[in-house]
């Protein structure tokens, strides 16, 4: 088995165990999120030491110092447009391929297609919006002084 399947499976047996653990929790949607797409390498408190985070060649960032970097203030919409992809992080990997696949990408918008798709495609944004706010408070609160 060649390192990169090992490292798949591995991931995705971590990754399953940390999507477990969240729904067990009283279902804080922020931190599901959290443990979902970012626990496995930036840890499940969050100071970058995950399961992976030494199979990495750019070691995680500690997300609980987010602010005290950022002069005491959350960035937050740094924060969010790394999330979604604007701000592009190379261990994260490309636009097109971020680390956490789709997740976070609205569908396209067809053009001259019925009302269903369009409406399928905003509701899905409006849904996607929502779990990176809720990622977002989420980290906030995990925020050292």
């Amino acid at each position: 088995m060649t390192h990169t399947a090992k490292f798949s499976i591995s991931a995705g047996a971590i990754l399953f165990a940390f999507q477990a653990h969240a729904l067990a929790q009283n279902l804080d949607v922020g931190k599901a999120e959290y443990l979902s797409g970012c626990g496995a390498c930036h840890g499940v408190d969050a100071k970058g030491k995950g399961p992976l985070a030494d199979q990495l060649k750019v070691a995680p960032a500690d997300l609980t110092q987010l602010a005290k970097k950022n002069g005491g203030v959350f960035p937050t919409n740094s924060v969010y447009e790394k999330i979604d992809g604007r701000q592009e992080i190379k261990a994260h990997g490309p636009r097109e391929m971020p680390v956490w696949g789709y997740q976070y990408m609205p569908l396209p918008i067809a053009p001259n297609q019925p009302f269903g798709p369009k409406a399928l495609s905003q509701n899905r944004e409006i849904a996607i919006r929502g779990r990176i706010l809720s990622l977002i408070d989420y980290l906030y609160g995990l925020q050292e002084k």
